[in-house]
């Protein structure tokens, strides 16, 4: 999880641990003390609550980032391939074209791919190495497709373009049906607040008047 909400160079298991057991003794604290301000009983059960609060919070978090940056990377997923491809036929090496897109662009999988570039070029990993730790930041099965399909091509010699060109065309259908399919169910989640905000007070702007007529005239 740390790997893949971003913080590999920034956080370690050992940390994240500790982490941890810090908010969740701290939240446990906070519990009891609030609740100890009503009564014991109270307070166990919010010491309880609070305790199970901090020991999930840590992991929420980290799914929460690492959910936002797969997002992001898919985003732009389709955009990479393109510049990849694009170098390809212009006859450059794909050590060369897989390094245009982290150098003029700035995104996160741009990031990513810039720190596989400089694994690989100072011999820390094997190209197949460093891809699969580029797949390994990221929780998508699309990108493990792109992956496998460069390395696939790069060890049997064939045409890495052509095999990125549809992986493209792929990756901007499946980015496109994902964005239909959230704002099919934008619908549904504003039942809610329509639900409970807006047709009561609508309820109550229609029916207002009449029921305060029917008490004048008793």
């Amino acid at each position: 999880m740390i790997a893949r909400a971003g913080l590999s160079e920034h956080a370690t298991p050992i940390g994240a641990y500790i982490v941890r057991a810090g908010e969740t003794m701290a939240a446990m604290v906070v519990g009891g003390v609030a609740g100890g301000l009503f009564s014991p009983e109270l307070s166990g059960v919010l010491a309880i609550v609070g305790a199970v609060a901090g020991f999930r919070r840590v992991p929420s978090a980290l799914r929460a980032t690492a959910a936002f940056r797969n997002a992001e990377m898919e985003r732009h997923l389709s955009e990479m391939l393109e510049v990849v491809v694009l170098g390809l036929r212009s006859g450059l090496s794909f050590e060369r074209s897989f390094g245009l897109y982290p150098r003029y662009f700035d995104t996160g999988l741009a990031h990513s791919m810039l720190r596989v570039c400089e694994r690989w070029d100072t011999g820390l990993m094997s190209r197949e190495e460093a891809l699969r730790q580029l797949e390994a930041e990221y929780d998508s099965a699309l990108l493990s497709r792109v992956v496998g399909s460069m390395i696939r091509s790069l060890r049997f010699g064939t045409s890495i373009a052509d095999a990125l060109e549809s992986t493209a065309v792929e990756a901007r259908e499946a980015h496109r049906a994902q964005m239909e399919e959230k704002v099919a169910k934008v619908a549904v989640k504003m039942m809610v607040p329509v639900g409970t905000l807006i047709l009561p007070a609508m309820l109550l702007l229609v029916l207002g008047p009449v029921m305060l007529e029917l008490v004048e005239g008793f």
